[in-house]
């Protein structure tokens, strides 16, 4: 009798048809609405600073790769996401060539020191844009153009995003010395960024903000798209958008008031939670693999986010929340391991 040996391949053994090349290049597809906003609110220069990212990002991986003497493969759609979603991630008057560097900086540091694709332990282009952030924080915080009919503004502040006018009033209540008639003012501003109009336009897109992070509504048609096509799931976004509607409802106490004052709508609406919470946190590489983990996860972005936006000094916490997350996902995927098949857990013994 013959000796048959059973031959088992590695894992996964199911395919869903989905390739490494097809995700990147929905994933930037899915981002065509927010873009195409971009350019509708801010104006054609955004087109520009978008190509120079992506071209920036294309050519920094090309060069790498052949230095490397890796074969250079472009056609993955990865360094060109990488590019668009920094350029989204960039106020639309910024001089140009600070895209082209943090695009370099996002693949040359952030991914291909890693090792490349499928080894960056950073989302590269949230690394590129924290590293023009902190480098170069006088243009990345001021660059503000106005939008068409853009109505958002506070006392010596022209064209400020929303975010920015929040921080700087909520500053002022929390500071003990801070004159009563000041307080009264800043608390007046907050309530206006509160009011329907407000958040209409907040959804809408038609605030000062990054080029592709305004327009809530457009967001949400993308990440709808990356939903039906199962490039991402439910578990990352909810939980992130969640946690920070939760703890921003709580933690902002205006003045000497009590909490679970803060605006939930706003906070969700505003800045970069969206693009942030579906786009960015999501990526499959620097994210945990099982569903418990992403939701620790999603719940820590949340958290940290709104944190950074209450108490610290930038207005803004999305980038810096998903990255000090991404630091944790490899402690998350040891902690939250998946319980190997034919073996019964403790519980059920």
């Amino acid at each position: 009798m013959a000796n048959h040996k059973l031959i088992v391949s590695p894992a996964p053994h199911l395919n869903s048809g989905l390739t490494v090349s097809k995700i990147m290049w929905f994933a930037s597809l899915a981002l065509l609405p927010a873009t195409a906003g971009g350019v509708y609110f801010f104006g054609t220069r955004v087109i520009t600073i978008i190509g120079v990212s992506i071209l920036s990002a294309i050519l920094t991986e090309t060069i790498i790769l052949w230095l490397r003497k890796k074969p250079v493969v472009i056609s993955d759609g990865s360094a060109f996401l990488t590019g668009l979603l920094l350029a989204l991630n960039l106020p639309q008057d910024i001089p140009l060539w600070l895209p082209v560097l943090g695009s370099a900086f996002a693949i040359g540091i952030v991914k291909q020191t890693f090792g490349g694709l499928g080894h960056n332990i950073f989302n590269p282009a949230l690394g590129g844009r924290v590293f023009l952030l902190l480098s170069y924080s006088k243009y990345m915080t001021t660059g503000w153009g106005t939008p068409k009919d853009g109505t958002i503004s506070i006392d010596g502040i022209t064209s400020a995003t929303p975010l920015t006018v929040f921080s700087n009033a909520n500053r002022l209540i929390l500071d003990p010395n801070t004159a009563e008639n000041i307080k009264a003012t800043a608390s007046q501003h907050i309530h206006d960024l509160y009011s329907p109009d407000s958040l209409f336009e907040l959804f809408s897109g038609n605030v000062g903000g990054c080029i592709g992070e305004t327009s809530a509504l457009l967001l949400i048609m993308g990440a709808a798209f990356l939903i039906a096509k199962g490039i991402i799931t439910w578990h990352i976004p909810v939980t992130f958008l969640g946690s920070l509607a939760i703890f921003t409802w709580f933690l902002w106490i205006p003045g000497a008031g009590e909490p679970f004052q803060g605006n939930v709508l706003f906070h969700l609406l505003s800045g970069g939670a969206i693009l942030g919470a579906f786009f960015m946190a999501t990526d499959m590489v620097t994210s945990p693999i099982t569903r418990k983990g992403k939701i620790i996860f999603g719940t820590g972005c949340g958290f940290f986010t709104a944190a950074i936006r209450i108490y610290a000094d930038y207005p803004e916490g999305v980038s810096f929340a998903i990255l000090l997350m991404n630091a944790t996902t490899p402690m998350i995927d040891r902690l939250i391991k998946p319980r190997k098949y034919g073996i019964h857990s403790l519980r059920s013994l």
